[in-house]
């Protein structure tokens, strides 16, 4: 088997495991679940991270240069290698942009509505649970539900950032910093996707424009042709008169 064969095999059932834990991971912090239901979560999320395990190892062992492939794909090493990191779990969901991504059509505009759309809905729902989780048990915290947690992400991601709502702790702020170069980096392929579809439209207009300029054009060098045809025939009638009269 192939990698790229694997790959399109293990997509959507890594697409759920994504799901998955995202899902635990939020339960957990946002409902303060204890006890036996938050050892439960916990397994979960650490199944959901021995599927990533695999899933890494059987790309390395399946790519056709191994050393090459690992360099290229240091990310998916800190996902799998840093379960710990309770933040840096979440890195986790960049699979679900990466199936996103490969699901949508081939235009720009399918391009840009997905990434506007999925991207910023994945990282400040991702962003208001890392900054939650880290936040809302520290002294003197600002964010205490994840209302405030997502409005604080909304304002972060958008460039905003009113002040009213901020991380005070270490790792809050790592989460932070984060999320604003995520935002940066949306904005950035909004504003490309952007700027090629207007392009392409711009095209589009101009070649409708010549074509409709051009259908009189063809229509009177057909009416030319037919006349042209017709003085042919007349032409080789009158020919064929002279030679009987001869």
């Amino acid at each position: 088997m192939t990698q790229q064969r694997y790959r399109d095999i293990a997509e959507w059932p890594l697409m759920g495991t994504a799901l998955v834990f995202l899902t635990a991971y939020a339960w957990q912090v946002i409902g303060h679940i204890e006890g036996r239901q938050a050892d439960f979560l916990e397994g979960v999320m650490w199944i959901t991270w021995a599927v990533f395990v695999a899933d890494y190892a059987a790309n390395l062992w399946l790519a056709d240069n191994r050393k090459r492939w690992f360099i290229l794909t240091l990310h998916e090493l800190l996902i799998v290698a840093l379960p710990f990191f309770r933040p840096l779990r979440l890195l986790r969901l960049v699979t679900l942009l990466s199936v996103l991504h490969r699901t949508v059509g081939e235009t720009l505009r399918g391009r840009v509505v997905t990434y506007v759309g999925g991207s910023a809905v994945l990282l400040v729902f991702v962003g208001a649970l890392a900054v939650l989780d880290v936040e809302q048990n520290a002294p003197d915290a600002k964010i205490l539900t994840f209302g405030d947690a997502a409005w604080w992400a909304i304002t972060t991601i958008t460039t905003v950032g009113y002040g009213d709502l901020f991380p005070v702790t270490p790792i809050g702020r790592m989460v932070a910093a984060a999320l604003m170069m995520s935002g940066i980096a949306v904005l950035g392929v909004v504003t490309a996707s952007i700027a090629s579809w207007l392009v392409q439209r711009v095209e589009e207009n101009t070649e409708a424009a010549v074509e409709s300029a051009e259908l009189p054009v063809r229509a009177d060098v057909r009416e030319l042709l037919v006349e042209v045809a017709a003085l042919r025939q007349e032409l080789a009638e009158l020919r064929r008169e002279r030679q009987n009269e001869t």
